[in-house]
């Protein structure tokens, strides 16, 4: 195994690294590299600058609009846009459903629908969760009854991430109920603005409104929207949570981060504390743990061979560790990390007239990484999953 990049791909790396930094618009990457609020509007025009790259889909293959990269150089293109302080892709549409789509979906679907998600025109968002199931994803109870060419969907789903901005909500529905739980569940794809959908914002320890519910009152979806098989949705969710899990990682980010927490402990004068710099580098240790472990699946793809099912463990190292160094943060800055007043935050103001203006989004990033552990499938049903199907 070589995880030594080739001077090929180092060239590939200085090229995506042009690119980006010359497209990137600056306003975004100022708010990303201080953890400011981006609006829609900031991850949408990001997403329109990529999608006439034709990069929005850049892990999609050529015969549906992508690059064709290969793993390699879809991990270079992550990191260069990382380290430049470009958004997060939101993840719903290119990321999640389009491999869905490819994968599942007939040719009349995929011509009408990864068009829009390609360009970025089209806001998707995911319909999993509901009260009552999260994690045991197979209890969800949202019901499609279909009728004629139609289907009729009745329920709620909840913690939808910037449901709010949705357009399509793809959603798992339940059409059967013999046999296990798993047997009767389809996979649809819905138009928010259909009557009877319904999106309430729930309002987070921040302040803000990331999550949402989505309730659905005798919803009219056209049957064509059904993705493959009906009662067949459960493979394909498994399919799309391997992509989600994986995404959770966000090694890049976690570089990025680990970068402005150093920054942030040198401007508080803690950087010279030795016990707070042997926590700084332990982080440190597991960044470069968890990238080893992303460079030998990437490794193991390049060369054809057989890799581990590792997305969950992934997922888990990931996300503890965007827990860690937001908690690290708030260490570093102390006091000058609790105030929270969003409305003067998004109005410019960050904490000038103390000389703390990198600590006013701390509290606000430390909330809001309290759900990595959870979303995306719990990082204790992650550990049993790993326990059973990598550890045997």
């Amino acid at each position: 195994m070589d995880l030594a990049f080739t001077p090929e791909e180092q060239q590939f790396r200085e090229d995506i690294r042009t690119w980006v930094r010359g497209n990137l618009p600056q306003d975004i990457a100022h708010k990303v590299h201080n953890a400011l609020h981006l609006t829609r509007d900031d991850m949408q025009r990001w997403g329109k600058i990529l999608g006439t790259k034709g990069w929005l889909g850049h892990a999609w293959p050529k015969e549906f609009g992508g690059p064709g990269w290969n793993a390699i150089q879809k991990h270079l293109f992550e990191e260069e846009c990382a380290l430049a302080g470009a958004p997060r892709v939101v993840p719903f549409g290119p990321v999640m459903v389009a491999p869905v789509i490819m994968a599942f979906g007939n040719a009349e679907q995929q011509q009408r629908f990864l068009p829009g998600i390609a360009s970025g025109e089209v806001w998707w968002s995911q319909g999993y969760s509901e009260p009552g199931s999260g994690s045991d994803l197979a209890s969800l109870k949202t019901r499609a009854e279909r009728v004629g060419d139609s289907y009729i969907v009745n329920g709620q789903k909840t913690w939808t991430t910037l449901g709010q901005y949705g357009e399509w909500i793809f959603c798992l529905v339940r059409t059967g109920t013999e046999g296990k739980p798993q047997n009767g569940i389809s996979f649809l794809l819905i138009d928010m603005k259909s009557p009877g959908v319904t999106v309430r914002p729930i309002i987070l320890l921040d302040g803000s409104a990331e999550v949402n519910e989505v309730f659905f009152d005798n919803v009219k979806v056209p049957a064509e929207n059904l993705i493959g098989e009906e009662n067949k949705g459960w493979n394909y969710a498994k399919y799309l949570l391997a992509h989600e899990r994986t995404n959770i990682a966000d090694v890049n980010r976690a570089k990025r981060e680990l970068e402005r927490l150093k920054r942030i402990a040198k401007a508080e004068g803690v950087y010279d504390d030795m016990r707070f710099r042997d926590e700084i580098a332990k982080l440190e240790v597991d960044v470069v743990a968890l990238e080893m472990m992303v460079l030998r699946v990437l490794s193991a793809e390049k060369s054809g061979k057989q890799t581990l099912d590792i997305a969950g463990l992934l997922k888990i190292r990931g996300s503890e560790i965007q827990q860690r160094y937001s908690e690290l943060m708030m260490l570093a800055a102390g006091p000058f990390a609790l105030p929270l007043i969003r409305e003067a935050m998004e109005a410019g103001w960050q904490g000038d007239f103390v000389g703390n203006a990198h600590c006013a989004p701390l509290a606000s990033a430390y909330f809001n990484t309290r759900k990595t552990t959870i979303y995306g499938g719990s990082n204790e049903v992650q550990r049993n999953i790993v326990s059973q199907f990598v550890l045997g």
